[in-house]
């Protein structure tokens, strides 16, 4: 009779994965820096490593603000309708009026 073995799933480890670098590992003074095959200096390659931790989309030159506001539904269904990016054709358009009038 067969006993019956417990479910266990086996730990799989992804032979890509590199371990996580610490400070000490990175400071080491034996390190020898490459940034595509090629040899940089210390100093570049830790460059390179922090900006590589930055993610996500670059800053933008101007900042937006979120606010909430309440448009009536035909001037929003008139800009939605021209697709993609109203929102950006929307802002353009209060900026042009901007340009011809003094807000009160």
């Amino acid at each position: 009779m067969n006993a019956k073995l417990p479910n266990t799933n086996p730990v799989w480890v992804d032979p890509d994965d590199a371990p996580e670098l610490t400070g000490e590992e990175i400071d080491r003074p034996d390190a020898v820096w490459r940034i595509g095959g090629e040899v940089v200096s210390p100093e570049e390659g830790k460059a390179a490593f922090r900006e590589m931790l930055h993610r996500g989309r670059p800053k933008a030159e101007t900042v937006k603000e979120s606010l909430t506001v309440r448009y009536d539904a035909d001037i929003v269904a008139a800009f939605r309708s021209s697709g993609p990016g109203w929102q950006t054709r929307m802002n353009a358009a209060l900026r042009e009026w901007l340009e011809t009038h003094t807000p009160a």
